[in-house]
């Protein structure tokens, strides 16, 4: 039981969940003579395993019954199905009603009635053409061939569809014609343009029948040429010249509803000062500069071809004082789908005839156009005749009888799109806490509308953005409550009707101080020195001293120092040394000076390291000085220049000279004194007063000079050192 349950379930649950097909609905049925009878329904697509049959009735059922599968039919689609003859009766009347089945069962769709006569189809009319009639004016001829599948001797309903080249207008004409067996027909089209070429089709239906053929191949042909229509006249004022002349450029086009092929020849101008009867003319040009005087003038303009000359057009110049009227109070502009529509009012109703006129405002672009407007206020172009994402300057003329009143101007676009790119912004006058940003206007060929708002973007750095709004007439914004010392971009976004663009990001630093700081503290620095200066003028006198030893300390002399004062005077004389050949020249009791030995400062050198080894030595025996006692040394470390004779010079080395012993000054109680005298420099004073040679000093390099030590006679302890 458990296997057949498997079986049979799987059974049910397909034949459960098969669908019935989808009720035909939206018959539809034509009858094309004699080819066929085809009706088709909805849905046009169904599944691949449904199946259709039509039933057919004739008579409305009086007839018998006739059925077409769909299998039958050629077409892929399964949605249709064809009778075809001898089947086909006419006149007769028909029931129709469609069955659809698949796996699951049958569905019959709804029936229907069609009357054949009602229902014919035709093929379009063949062999369409046009061609100019000789000597007939504004008229066209349109010849065909009678239409397939039309019943031969029947009364055909014919539509013509017709526009001029190079335009979208159409315009129809609807007539009638009986159709023999002759080939062509023939219909002749009046009240066109002369000399305009025109593009023409054509389709047709059975008297009695609903439905129309299909639109025959265009055909094209043109009217016969006439004399030109007319022109449109129209001028543009300039300011007087020095010399008085005016100049005033005219400016012409065909008339409205002249024809586009109309050929022209040439032109004729005139004109005339108000009041005089002296005419000025002149040929054969598209616009011509006059130069006026100051009066009010006529001007007329008349085109011509081989035919003959076009209504003259006549415009008046007003006078140079005279004062235009005004008759508009406001302009507006909209757009409505592909289309510029300008709308004015009027303070007065006596205007009914105004002068439309636009221009690029770009002057690359600068052809000016115009256009009449009668018995209406406003004025519509098509945006297609306009250059794109162009801004245009539209000015509205009132014109009473012959004259032009004061225009009301106004901007418009032709299409609008947001702005193509963004200011450039410049970040100034940048502060601790405050920056202005400043950006130029957009060029207007990237603004592609009306700028309305400009939006100030700006962030710290890992900040948060704020924004600000201004209008279009501003071209700058101060940010504030910025952060001192920190990083900060900007941006500006300039936006129209239609949206937004962007500029360029700009960084910036706000300062960490600010100038009032700066200035702040340059004020308290210089009033703090200039009381200072103050002070010191003032109280400088007063003690001069201090003031001198504050900017100008002493600087010690090396001859003063204490070091000389440790031997006593016997130092300071002994500066005179014996190397010299002659002895210090007294003459007249002047010590004279003369050039120093280029070796003066290498004996200084050897003279003061004696002097330091002295200074060691006593220092370590100076307690066996106070009982051993002994004479007082005298040194020669002076700096001072040595004396000799004017006649002398120090070409020679002097001899050894003693220097007689001076007072010397105490050092301390019990120390012995001793004299100290150069000797030669290959000698040296030995302990008992003897002259003992000794070798050169290894640390004096490149000096020869040796010491020389003169002991003194007198007992230890009989004399004192001095400091």
């Amino acid at each position: 039981m458990g296997t057949l349950a498997l079986w049979v379930l799987p059974v049910l649950c397909g034949f459960s969940l098969a669908a019935l097909p989808a009720k035909p609905q939206n018959i539809s049925c034509i009858l094309y003579h004699d080819r066929n009878f085809t009706c088709t329904w909805s849905p046009e697509k169904e599944a691949s395993n449904t199946w259709y049959k039509v039933k057919r009735t004739r008579g409305f059922g009086e007839k018998g019954n006739n059925f077409c599968d769909s299998h039958d039919c050629p077409s892929e689609n399964r949605a249709r199905c064809s009778f075809l003859p001898p089947t086909i009766t006419v006149p007769d009347n028909y029931t129709i009603q469609v069955e659809a089945r698949n796996e699951a069962g049958t569905v019959e769709s709804e029936v229907t009635r069609w009357r054949l006569n009602n229902i014919i189809k035709t093929e379009p009319p063949g062999n369409l053409s046009v061609k100019r009639v000789s000597g007939a004016k504004r008229m066209v001829q349109v010849i065909w061939t009678r239409p397939m599948l039309a019943p031969v001797s029947s009364t055909l309903n014919y539509m013509l569809r017709f526009r001029t080249e190079n335009s979208t207008h159409l315009m129809e004409v609807n007539f009638t014609k009986h159709v023999f067996d002759e080939d062509q027909t023939t219909y002749n089209l009046t009240g066109l343009q002369p000399f305009t070429e025109y593009v023409i089709a054509l389709q047709c239906a059975d008297q009695n029948s609903e439905l129309w053929s299909g639109w025959s191949q265009e055909a094209r042909g043109a009217t016969a040429e006439e004399a030109p229509l007319g022109l449109a006249l129209w001028r543009v004022l300039r300011p007087a010249q020095e010399d008085g002349r005016r100049p005033v450029r005219l400016l012409w086009k065909k008339a409205r509803g002249a024809p586009v092929l109309e050929k022209t020849l040439g032109y004729r101008v005139w004109y005339f000062q108000e009041n005089s009867t002296n005419l000025t003319e002149t040929v054969n040009t598209t616009s011509y500069d006059l130069y006026l005087g100051s009066r009010a003038c006529w001007v007329s303009v008349a085109s011509y071809n081989s035919l003959g000359q076009s209504p003259v057009a006549t415009l008046r110049i007003p006078a140079v004082s005279e004062k235009p009227f005004r008759r508009i109070t406001v302009v507006n502009t909209h757009h409505t789908q592909d289309q510029l529509v300008v709308t004015w009012e009027s303070s007065s109703w006596d205007v009914d005839t105004w002068t439309v006129e636009w221009l690029p405002d770009d002057p690359e672009l600068s052809t000016l156009s115009w256009e009449s407007v009668s018995r209406a206020r406003n004025w519509t172009i098509q945006q297609d005749k306009l250059a794109p994402f162009q801004c245009y300057n539209i000015s509205v003329y009132p014109m009473l009888q012959d004259r032009v009143g004061e225009p009301y101007s106004v901007q418009a676009y032709s299409t609008e799109d947001k702005p193509t790119a963004g200011p450039v912004v410049e970040v100034v006058n940048i502060g601790v806490n405050t920056a202005t940003v400043v950006w130029k206007e957009i060029p207007k060929s990237e603004r592609n509308g009306f700028i309305s708002n400009y939006t100030i973007f700006y962030e710290a750095e890992n900040g948060k953005e704020f924004s600000e709004t201004v209008s279009s007439s501003v071209l700058w914004y101060d940010l504030e409550s910025l952060t001192r010392g920190t990083s900060y971009a900007v941006r500006v976004m300039a936006s129209n009707r239609m949206g937004g663009a962007n500029s360029t990001g700009a960084n910036f630093n706000t300062s960490s101080v600010s100038v009032l700081e700066i200035c702040l503290i340059s004020f308290l620095v210089g009033g703090g020195l200039i009381v200072l200066i103050a002070l010191t003028v003032a109280y400088g006198p007063q003690k001069r001293n201090n003031l001198k030893h504050l900017c100008w300390p002493d600087v010690p002399n090396p001859a003063e120092s204490s070091l000389a004062t440790w031997h006593g005077d016997d130092l300071k004389e002994k500066l005179y040394l014996k190397e010299y050949d002659n002895p210090v020249n007294t003459e007249d009791g002047v010590l004279k000076p003369c050039p120093a030995p280029r070796d003066l400062i290498d004996k200084l050198v050897v003279n003061f390291e004696n002097f330091l080894e002295d200074v060691s030595t006593e220092e370590s025996g100076k307690g066996q000085d106070n009982n051993l006692g002994g004479e007082k040394n005298e040194y020669v470390a002076s700096p001072y220049r040595p004396y000799c004779p004017p006649t002398k010079s120090f070409t020679e080395p002097p001899a050894s000279t003693e220097i007689p012993a001076r007072k010397s000054q105490p050092l301390g109680s019990g120390r012995p004194e001793a004299r100290e005298q150069l000797v030669s420099p290959a000698q040296s004073v030995g302990p008992a007063g003897l002259r003992v040679e000794e070798a050169p000093n290894p640390y004096l390099k490149n000096s020869v000079t040796t010491r020389e030590f003169l002991v003194s006679e007198k007992l230890p302890g009989q004399a004192k050192r001095e400091i």
